[in-house]
């Protein structure tokens, strides 16, 4: 008699929304094709769900990772679909869809159509404070400062060079490096613009110019009747952002309802042993124990990624190495909407490095989203610390506290303490994409590829958002399920 074959034993380490994407893809694609796993995922925390973490008290909802993520990457959508939670997504508030840049201490609009880097309408950008006239001169330099030369369209260049040369100083240190910094909290000078921005790339290599290429873009929406400028609309694409009704934690605690007993928290992996055969894994966890696997997927940080593969393959843990990160801190501060002066008419502001503030950008969190506070009140939301002021994260609470509250009283007129804050660090979790990412990136998967059985999967490696992470996950999901045979019909 024929031995009852064993599922095939797939070991995910790391439960972020990377691992927990790549975990419930599996059990998809076992429901459709007919195989069997067995799907273990490995967390060395107390929690899962990584950067995505809500909690609420006394009418607040308090996120302490991303509270939202964008519609125009359709991964996250799709996953709350196929999860039953489409009904649960809301939109930002259809009011106050703008945003502000701090200049000279006080917050000014971002113009109306300025996206990022460069303006997509003409007298909003003309009649802004946030530029001097001779930095709007220079901007429109842009119209007739030749391309890069000997651009083949694979050349990469750090945001920061870009942005000064093609439309000078001043649009760098006011606009860009603020925007960009409330991203990817990164240094603009090594930031990689082919890995995070490569359509302004290709619109200097197509249309010579960024504003006549934003222009014609802009013509060609309001021609096909998809995109009238919206009055009063400025910053971020807002209308394109999603999060869901009680928070963020909603699509975490969905994924860990559907992967009932398939993950182990406080468990650590302490090493990773591959056979001679390259046909099974040895991992050793924290309790001393050695679970075997047929496949791994490291759904961790690069570094992370590099401590478990040193011993296995010492080159793809120096290229693993090599992707730098940051930490940052979130600062949610609840107050009465009395004791809050300013209007609030936008969804918050971002601080160019230049300011001086402790501050990299404030989420005026009750305005973007409703649900966050109750009656009367009001939720903001700080961040500070990124690749360029990684020293105020060493502050310990009360004095990140204060020097933020001192910040929000001289740039939102706010004297009176909070009703409460919560302070969340990120400890290198924002992974820098510094220029030639995308070929060392290259490089790391063409060397694990002689790994058998392994992926690598997380925001490491390209695209920072929740859409990035779950297409990240699902994909090494998908080439695991591929290696075993599983097919699944279209």
């Amino acid at each position: 008699m024929q031995a009852e074959r064993k599922p095939t034993r797939i070991v995910i380490i790391g439960g972020g929304i990377t691992g927990l994407a790549a975990a419930n893809h599996l059990l998809e694609i076992e429901d459709k094709s007919g195989q069997t796993f067995e799907v273990i995922v490995l967390e060395a925390g107390s929690r899962v769900g990584g950067v995505l973490k809500t909690t609420e008290a006394d009418g607040f909802l308090f996120e302490a990772g991303a509270d939202s993520f964008i519609s125009e990457k359709p991964e996250a959508i799709a996953l709350a679909k196929r999860l039953g939670i489409e009904s649960r997504l809301i939109e930002t508030n259809q009011q106050h869809r703008r945003s502000f840049i701090v200049r000279s201490g006080k917050l000014s609009p971002v113009p109306e159509g300025f996206q990022l880097l460069a303006p997509t309408r003409f007298w909003p950008f003309l009649s802004t404070d946030i530029f001097s006239w001779p930095g709007k001169a220079r901007m429109a330099l842009d119209l007739v400062i030749p391309r890069r030369a000997n651009d083949n369209g694979d050349n990469d260049e750090s945001l920061a060079s870009f942005v000064r040369r093609r439309l000078g100083r001043e649009a760098f240190e006011r606009m860009a490096q603020p925007m960009i910094g409330g991203i990817y909290t990164a240094d603009p000078e090594k930031l990689s613009l082919r890995a995070t921005l490569p359509r302004f790339l290709e619109m200097e290599r197509t249309e010579r110019s960024v504003i006549r290429a934003m222009w014609k873009a802009g013509r060609e929406v309001t021609a096909r009747g998809t995109g009238a400028p919206q009055t009063g609309v400025s910053g971020p694409r807002y209308s394109l952002f999603l999060s869901f009704d009680r928070g963020m934690q909603v699509l975490v605690d969905e994924l860990l309802a559907h992967l009932h007993g398939r993950i182990r928290l406080n468990t650590k992996v302490e090493s990773l042993v591959q056979n001679a055969a390259k046909t099974k894994w040895n991992l050793l966890l924290s309790d001393q124990t050695v679970l075997e696997a047929d496949h791994v997927c490291l759904a961790i940080p690069a570094y992370a990624a590099a401590s478990l593969l040193h011993n296995i393959d010492p080159e793809l843990a120096r290229l693993l190495n090599r992707i730098e990160y940051a930490s940052t801190a979130t600062i949610n501060l609840a107050y009465r909407r009395a004791d809050v002066p300013h209007l609030l008419d936008g969804f918050g502001f971002v601080v160019p490095f230049i300011e001086n503030r402790t501050l990299l950008a404030c989420t005026f969190s009750s305005v973007k989203f409703p649900g966050r506070a109750p009656e009367g009140h009001v939720l903001l939301r700080g961040f500070a610390g990124g690749a360029l002021q990684p020293e105020l994260l060493q502050l310990d609470q009360d004095d990140l506290v204060s020097r933020i509250r001192t910040d929000l009283r001289d740039l939102l007129g706010i004297s009176k303490p909070p009703l409460c804050t919560r302070r969340q660090t990120w400890d290198r979790s924002m992974p820098q994409y510094h220029v030639g990412h995308l070929s060392l990136v290259a490089r790391i998967r063409s060397q694990a590829q002689t790994l058998g059985g392994l992926q690598l999967a997380g925001n490491s490696f390209g695209g920072a958002g929740i859409p990035d992470c779950i297409r990240s996950g699902e994909n090494a999901a998908a080439a695991i399920a591929g290696l075993v045979g599983a097919k699944v019909a279209e």
